[in-house]
């Protein structure tokens, strides 16, 4: 085969690979993509996409099921509900279609050349990918390492037969009648959610002695309150051993004990690992943070010439992180003056109820020594929540008590992911607790609990 020479080569095409490229195309950049599955990466085709359709259809088969159990608080009833799984996979799988298909056309749009296969590193300017067709040689001028990251498996329980990885979750068509989940972060807890709602008997073993271990207790109390409602068993403090001659889930208690739990599948969750094996990384001279690719402000590498982003160079492992990422390396390659300088980047945690946090919490703020002044503001005294039927959780501000300039918003409740964009929005504009309160916020609206939880930090709080 030919071999193709380019600017700007990009290896993986996830969020962070797709969007460099794309960007740099459109900056007129001579760019190849090389891919060995679909375009999209984890988080289009078995990652963020796909578990929050799963996690809507388990959500409104909930409702339904509330409905014919005659516990609508709106009055509605209905008939027993009954869910096709098989036919929930295939509405999931073309979406994950639609959005793959439009990454392609959106590639093609900006004169990148996609090369399919697998790529491997023969020296810091040359890549081999193996193709269907042969092996093709590319040499770049640039290249950027976008190779994302991998489901952790656990020593004494191997992917395979009933040990499922995420992947394989979202891909069941039929629902298990019991279902361990091993990891109370927020994969393990989405999913072990979502599955408990369809009706699944799901316990969750966690080795930490608590749940959400990255966000305070405050925003998880409301969550683990609903995890009881729906039924779902937690251990705490456990430690999954492995499986019993039967196929039950051993596990160790806090209490030193062995405890069987029988599982129809066992859903391990317990974390993901950055891809930097298999693409050649021992022709390298690359520094390493840990198991991460080190990375300076602008995301160059040790080795000139050589990017790496998203979840290959550290947390947070997160797909809009990486689309920042690659967005910026584009262009620098192109000649611009840019360095990644985000002041907060928002996690989101789509359990039920939803967890934002962007920034600093109050506990955080105060370990870094800030003197800080904060408050919430109630769901329970929100009338667009009122109005849906679920006034659960609160909006947190987070603002130094000097100069009142923003540290952190955080906030738990039904539907609170769509007002991350809001909270990140006003940490990068550098806001004071006078601008989100001077600011009009529409009603009725969940997002008019910003403003209130602003006005109770200066003591003008005006519906609580």
């Amino acid at each position: 085969m030919k071999d193709i020479s380019c600017k700007l080569l990009v290896i993986g095409a996830g969020p962070g690979g797709y969007v460099c490229a794309i960007r740099a195309g459109q900056l007129g950049i001579d760019t190849v993509i090389v891919e060995e599955k679909r375009p999209g990466g984890t988080c289009l085709n078995v990652g963020c996409i796909p578990s929050k359709a799963v996690i809507h259809a388990a959500d409104e088969f909930h409702i339904a099921t509330k409905m014919a159990a005659g516990q609508s608080p709106l009055g509605i009833t209905a008939s027993a509900p009954a869910i096709d799984l098989k036919k929930t996979i295939a509405w999931k799988d073309g979406i994950v279609g639609r959005l793959t298909s439009g990454v392609s056309g959106l590639l093609k749009k900006a004169k990148v050349k996609t090369v399919e296969g697998r790529a491997k590193f023969r020296d810091g300017e040359t890549v081999e990918v193996e193709t269907e067709t042969g092996m093709q040689s590319i040499r770049a001028e640039h290249i950027v390492i976008a190779t994302g990251s991998l489901p952790v498996e656990l020593p004494n329980l191997p992917f395979g037969d009933k040990v499922l990885s995420s992947t394989e979750a979202l891909a069941l068509t039929k629902l298990p009648e019991k279902i361990a989940v091993i990891g109370a972060g927020y994969i393990g807890l989405e999913l072990g959610t979502a599955f408990a709602k369809l009706g699944a008997h799901v316990t969750i073993v966690e080795t930490l002695d608590r749940i959400l271990p990255l966000y305070d207790a405050e925003l998880v109390r409301p969550v683990a309150k609903r995890l009881g409602e729906l039924g779902i068993d937690i251990l705490l403090s456990a430690k999954a051993k492995g499986m019993s001659g039967t196929g039950a889930l051993l596990v160790e208690v806090a209490d030193g004990s062995e405890q069987k739990i029988e599982a129809d599948a066992i859903l391990v969750t317990v974390g993901r690992k950055p891809a930097t094996e298999g693409f050649g990384r021992e022709e390298l001279v690359l520094d390493m943070d840990g198991k991460f690719i080190r990375i300076d402000p602008q995301c160059r590498t040790s080795m000139r010439g050589i990017f790496a982003i998203g979840d290959v160079t550290g947390e947070p492992m997160l797909a809009h992180r990486a689309m920042a990422q690659g967005e910026m390396v584009a262009e620098i390659v192109a000649g611009h003056n840019r360095s990644f300088d985000k002041v907060a980047i928002a996690a989101v945690c789509f359990t039920d109820p939803e967890i934002v946090s962007v920034g600093l919490s109050p506990d955080q703020a105060k370990a870094a020594g800030r003197e800080i002044r904060s408050a919430q503001f109630p769901f329970t005294a929100n009338g667009r929540a009122m109005s849906m039927a679920d006034e659960t959780g609160f909006v947190r501000v987070v603002a130094r008590a000097d100069n009142h300039l923003m540290l952190g918003i955080q906030a738990v409740g039904h539907g609170v992911s769509e007002l991350s964009a809001a909270f990140g929005l006003a940490l990068e504009m550098g806001a004071r607790l006078e601008d989100i309160a001077g600011t009009i916020h529409a009603h009725p609206t969940q997002g008019e609990a910003l403003q209130e939880a602003a006005l109770r930090v200066l003591g003008r709080e005006l519906h609580c």
